[in-house]
């Protein structure tokens, strides 16, 4: 079961990316940046279209066109990005997907997902792109997609 959906996910190392690479009048190509991800240019037009909605990012048209973040990395946060693309309703929703389940009529997990969601909440609020894109830089991650096919065992 994943939290956040595929897009979502993809959304965030995009977002992740344009901070890493932030200066306030550069726009980064879209091929440029599902290039570096090893996405497919196409799917992550469709993602940053809803980041470019909600005013997280710019975007312009044109040969030197692209998308950059409306703010500094350090103003915009991870549950901005997460509400463009998914929504709220991870926050919302009973984890089994039982209907009816509330305070009055709790399943079996809602006491224990509460406590879980609302953390979960905090950190998405607290998260900014810029403590993540340093955490990135910091740990020397890549951003691209792992391609599992090429994985080998380390024994």
């Amino acid at each position: 079961m994943a939290l956040l959906s595929k897009s979502c996910i993809y959304g965030i190392r995009a977002s992740i990316f344009v901070a890493i690479k932030y200066e306030e009048d550069k726009y980064l190509s879209i091929p440029q940046i599902a290039n570096e991800l090893q996405l497919s240019s196409h799917f992550l037009t469709k993602i940053l279209q809803k980041l470019t909605i909600k005013e997280i990012l710019l975007s312009y048209r044109g040969p030197n066109g692209g998308v950059k973040l409306k703010n500094n990395p350090e103003e915009v946060k991870l549950l901005e990005i997460i509400e463009a693309i998914d929504g709220l309703t991870l926050f919302e929703e009973c984890a089994l997907g039982l209907e009816g389940c509330g305070m009055y009529y709790p399943c079996p997990l809602h006491y224990s997902w509460s406590k879980h969601r609302e953390s979960l909440m905090e950190l998405f609020e607290r998260e900014t792109l810029k403590s993540l894109a340093d955490s990135v830089n910091t740990a020397g991650f890549r951003l691209r997609t792992l391609d599992v096919a090429n994985l080998t065992k380390v024994n």
